[in-house]
């Protein structure tokens, strides 16, 4: 039937409506009830094809990561007041999809003769305030000249990366530079709980000592649960995404990616969704726990 009204419109001008109608067999009322739909439905296409265009520069923007929540919470962050289920309308039609996260090879080797610490987290991944808790742990980035481990700390109230640390090894002291980090940028809180796994990394005389130095708590998973450790694992899940899966010339290049993955694009830019206040990135979270405490002061 929509030909039909398409054909009598592209030739009223011609023959006129009535006569097209009375041959076609079709009501008049109904061709002009269909006349009206059209010019709604256009400017509705109009409207969508524009916000398609927001939402791809979005996706791009967000290294093609995001999904329909960061995308419709990034839109109402621009002022658009939309329909979730438009958002992913539209997204569907035009193939536009967030990654999927893929599983991941663990680094962890727990060491024989170490006492691991007690599980002070128990899959707890919250934190009332900033420097409360951190959660830790290493991964490896494929290069040509071989690999390239990183070691990273979160801190549970914010999702912020707030210490981390790149080098040819995975030894002991990739961790402990990167706590050492953490502490000097992170605000840790006397008694703060540093968890990971129970790898050799972690369980080291060398990281204990940094730990007592810092006044802080060590805090252990156990052994082959990914769950134990799940906040920490979910990061470097996301990190793979976003910068990909592919093997970097050089440790260097590979470098300058994940610095600028981590300080410019997750701490800075990438939302999450927080319990109280919505979508917010890991600094903004951070500065509104910092804008509380100082209205309490």
């Amino acid at each position: 039937m929509n030909d039909v009204y398409a054909f009598t419109e592209a030739e009223k001008t011609t023959h006129g409506v009535a006569l097209l109608c009375r041959l076609l067999k079709v009501a008049r009322s109904s061709f002009y009830a269909w006349l009206a739909g059209e010019r709604a439905r256009t400017a509705r296409k109009a409207a969508d094809d524009a916000l398609a265009h927001e939402i791809t520069v979005l996706h791009i923007a967000s290294k093609h990561t995001y999904g329909v929540p960061r995308i419709h919470a990034e839109l109402r962050r621009l002022g658009h007041r939309i329909n979730r289920k438009r958002v992913e309308r539209i997204m569907r039609e035009r193939r536009i999809a967030g990654v999927t996260r893929r599983k991941r090879r663990s680094l962890t080797r727990p060491a024989k003769k170490a006492t691991p610490a007690a599980d002070l987290i128990g899959r707890n991944f919250t934190a009332s305030a900033p420097g409360e808790r951190l959660v830790g742990d290493i991964t490896y980035i494929a290069t040509g000249e071989g690999w390239l481990y990183l070691a990273t700390w979160l801190d549970l109230a914010t999702r912020e990366i707030v210490g981390y640390s790149m080098a040819d090894h995975h030894r002991a002291s990739l961790v402990v530079d990167a706590l050492t980090m953490a502490a000097g940028r992170g605000q840790l809180q006397p008694g703060c709980i540093a968890h990971s796994d129970r790898g050799s990394e972690y369980t080291s005389d060398e990281l204990r000592r940094e730990i007592r130095r810092l006044g802080l708590r060590q805090s252990m998973g156990r052994t082959g649960s990914c769950y134990d450790n799940a906040a920490a694992e979910s990061f470097f899940a996301l990190l793979k995404e976003e910068i990909g899966t592919r093997r970097w010339p050089n440790r260097a290049s590979a470098r300058a990616e994940i610095f600028a993955c981590i300080e410019t694009f997750y701490n800075r830019k990438r939302l999450r969704k927080h319990p109280l206040w919505g979508y917010l990135t890991p600094l903004e979270i951070r500065q509104r726990h910092e804008q509380g405490h100082a209205l309490a002061a």
